[in-house]
Parts: structure tokens; C-alpha cells; sequence
């Protein structure tokens, strides 16, 4: 069975983020970064299914040089290579943009499932699994929290209220997977000196035959600004009886017009 798992490097959760001047992203310099929280745990159901059993494992991640320390860290884990889509011309891609590339990544290398993280922590779209399995025509889940079989997957995800749906794919496929489904490991020191070895395959947007389809320019969906929220300088006090309270509160939301 051949995997390829999706990862996203993001910010580290415990980074200081300031806004960039003109307000359309932080400022990454001296931003310290990891890879995507969700992922990891798609990373590790790829392992635990190489280690079940026999498969390939190979990681793909789009974005700078940086990248390469997060692919890195992958193939300490356990995956077997990794592909790099580095090129500025795939910068600023929005959730369509990020899935035309792993798309394509797919199409030339014909995985049997594709795992990836249910969203990123950096702008939580929750839209890049269902976008690359209709790109790759492949049936797909999300919010997976156990993943089964070999020839067809028996998937239970996470749906409102807690509960769980059980569902059957067939390959190929796309998992969009939930935290918490398992219980991630770390790179050994014989992995990661292993890694040094494992190869990563670097490629452009124009490799892919992708030029002018993704990046700024290709956008559907643009982040117009980011802010932080304006602190207010006084709050009201609402007393009395429960009924009155109500009363208030009712009052003082459709004074804001929100009913």
C-alpha cells in the first residue's frame, strides 16, 4: 500500500504573532514553526499502518526552505521520502490553490490513501481533504478517529454531539483525520539520523504543470486583513431575578441587532 500524508507547517503554538504592517498576515521572522497539530496525528496512522503491515510512506509539504526541517522531522519518524513543492509562484495559495498542488503531487505518484490533518491551526479552513478528493475524484472522510482494513477502509468519524458514523471507502481515498485519534510518537535519534539519508524530491509549480492555476494571482478566497480584537473599556452589570435578567439580556441583543 502506498500513503502520502499532507503536512502544513504553522506557527509553534507557543509563538509571540504580530500583524504585519498592512494587516494581511503575521510577521514571520523570528517566528519559530512545527508542524500542524492535526497532521501529526495523520502522520502517525500512516506509521501504524506501515507497521502493521508493508507500505510506503512518503510525506509532501509546500513552502520555503523552512519546510525542509518539518519533512525532516517526518522521515525521523518513520516515513520513508518526501516531496517539497518550493517555489514562490505557489505563495499566498488559498484552500483550492493548496489542493490543485497535492493534487497533482497525487496524480503522479497514484497513492492508494491520502491522510491529512482535519484543518491547519493557522487558518482552520477545514477545506483542503474534501477539495483534493474531488480533484482526485476519490472517495473521502473527515474528522476520521479510527481508520481499518486493507483492501476497503472501514473509517468511524466524528460527528455532532460526539457520536461517531461508521463508513466504508474504497481506495483510493482521502482521510481527513481528527486529533486525538491515536498516540503520536517522537523521532528516535537512530530515525533522525536516518532521515539524513532518506531523500526529498524538491518541486516547482511548473514541474507539476501547474503554472498560473495556483498562488496569489489564482486565489478565490483572499484574506482582506487580520486584527486583534479591540478590547472594550466598561462592561454592564445585569441583576435582579432570573426572569429580569432574561428580560435585560433579550433587550440589550436586539438593541445590537443581532435578533
Amino acid at each position: 500500500m502506498k500513503i502520502m500524508v499532507c503536512l502544513k507547517q504553522v506557527p509553534h503554538q507557543d509563538a509571540r504573532l504580530d500583524v504585519r504592517p498592512d494587516g494581511a498576515w503575521i510577521q514571520e521572522e523570528n517566528v519559530k514553526f512545527e508542524i500542524n497539530a492535526y497532521d501529526t496525528y495523520a502522520l502517525e496512522e500512516a506509521l501504524r499502518i506501515k507497521d502493521a503491515g508493508e507500505a510506503d510512506v512518503f510525506v509532501v509539504s509546500i513552502g520555503p526552505d523552512r519546510v525542509t526541517q518539518a519533512l525532516r522531522t517526518a522521515l525521523g519518524m518513520g516515513a520513508d521520502r518526501a516531496v517539497h513543492v518550493k517555489d514562490p509562484a505557489a505563495d499566498a495559495s488559498d484552500a483550492l490553490g493548496t489542493a490543485k498542488i497535492l493534487a497533482a503531487v497525487a496524480k503522479a505518484e497514484s497513492p492508494d490513501v491520502v491522510l491529512m490533518g482535519l484543518m491547519a491551526d493557522d487558518d482552520n479552513f477545514a477545506a483542503v481533504g474534501p477539495m483534493l478528493a474531488e480533484l482526485l475524484g476519490a472517495s473521502h472522510a473527515t474528522a476520521v478517529m479510527k481508520v481499518e482494513g486493507t483492501d476497503a477502509l472501514t473509517v468511524e468519524r466524528e460527528i455532532e454531539g460526539g457520536a461517531l458514523e461508521v463508513a466504508e471507502l474504497q481506495k483510493p481515498c482521502v482521510l481527513a483525520v481528527q486529533t486525538g485519534m491515536n498516540q503520536v510518537r517522537y523521532a528516535s535519534l537512530k530515525g533522525i539520523m536516518a532521515a539524513k539519508k532518506k531523500p526529498i524530491d524538491v518541486k516547482t509549480v511548473e514541474d507539476l504543470g501547474l503554472s498560473g492555476q495556483v498562488g496569489a494571482e489564482s486565489v478565490k478566497v483572499k484574506v482582506e486583513k487580520i486584527y486583534v480584537p479591540p478590547k472594550g473599556d466598561k462592561a454592564d452589570m445585569v441583576t435582579g431575578s432570573t426572569d429580569e435578567i432574561v428580560a435585560t439580556l433579550v433587550t440589550k441583543i436586539k438593541e445590537l441587532g443581532v435578533l
